[in-house]
């Protein structure tokens, strides 16, 4: 019989930095990990990263120590695929950002890795149905994308393709609570999934603005860190946007679509009609509006908390 820590073995191949965050994000949860790298004497140099991040975390108060005890003994540095996911109960891919190598790469996973186990890649825009399509176990093939840094930030991108198994995702998401982090499970496939969608909106936009001559890079940083950035630290911006009028969400886009359309003259999205498909009525249970003083509060006592540390 396999004993507890057997059974919490996870596979980490590829050890760049993502790898080892994961390592990390694993390690300090409880679980054992081995490791694998194509590329010569990048596992041992990736261990010893490994050790200094968990060392760090532990300086700041955000490792157990009880999950700290033995590390190095949960740590298995493997010489080849096969050894990697020997009795292991996840598998996360962390190889380079392309399509070619994921397809590869995926194929020669499957073939080693008993059936029913998650094969998770951390790729950041790659959708499971472009590089999984012709892996045999594609039911089992899923994108877990983390946030860089991924041993620090909690969130985590759950992207299943068309093909992936429902119980796939179900137990991927359980792992991924597991740690502590936060998945965020997209209902369909999107080449950049949701957060670098997010980001790359307001690239393009930071980027017209020093383009057009309106400011400085240093003004526009200035912006986010020390205005949007702040709420959004903790808060999502639907709700920002809710708690921003009386009424909720309906009231801030009758207040505010038009000014939005006229910046954006490009988008032909109709703000109103989204309010009225559902969206409001999604906010509404999520911030209820008799809430809404006491939720102001709680955003106002973390915005001076975080505003505090900031200084």
């Amino acid at each position: 019989m396999k004993n507890k820590r057997e059974q919490k073995k996870v596979a980490i191949i590829g050890c760049g930095l993502i790898g080892q965050s994961w390592a990390v994000n694993f390690l300090s949860s409880g679980f054992s990990v081995s490791l694998f790298d194509p590329i010569e004497g990048v596992v041992e140099a990736a261990k010893k990263e490994i050790k200094e991040k968990l060392d760090v975390l532990k300086t700041n108060g955000l490792i157990n120590d009880g999950n700290l005890l033995n590390y190095s003994d949960k740590i298995f540095l493997a010489r080849s695929l096969p050894e990697v996911v020997q009795d292991v109960i996840y598998v996360q891919e962390s190889g380079p950002e392309d399509l070619y190598i994921k397809k590869k790469l995926t194929q020669n996973i499957d073939k080693v890795t008993q059936e029913h186990i998650p094969i998770a890649s951390s790729t950041s825009g790659i959708p499971a149905s472009s590089y999984a399509a012709d892996v045999p176990g594609q039911s089992r093939c899923i994108v877990a994308h983390p946030i860089n840094p991924p041993h620090l930030i909690p969130a985590v991108e759950i992207i299943p393709a068309p093909f992936t198994s429902k119980i796939i995702t179900e137990t991927v998401k359980k792992i991924i609570c597991s740690m502590g982090k936060q998945p965020i499970e997209l209902k369909k496939e999107i080449p950049g999934f949701i957060v670098n969608r997010l980001q790359g909106a307001l690239l393009i936009e930071a980027f017209n603005l020093v383009k057009d001559g309106i400011a400085s890079a240093q003004e526009i940083d200035r912006a986010i860190s020390e205005g949007l950035g702040l709420r959004w630290a903790i808060m999502g911006p639907f709700k920002t946007i809710h708690l921003n009028a009386p009424e909720g969400i309906k009231g801030y886009v009758e207040r505010y679509e038009n000014m939005y359309q006229d910046m954006f003259k490009s988008s032909d999205l109709n703000w109103a009609e989204l309010i009225k498909d559902g969206l409001e009525t999604d906010l509404l249970k999520l911030y209820p509006l008799e809430e809404r003083e006491e939720q102001e509060e709680q955003r106002n006592s973390k915005l001076m908390q975080l505003i505090s540390h900031k200084t």
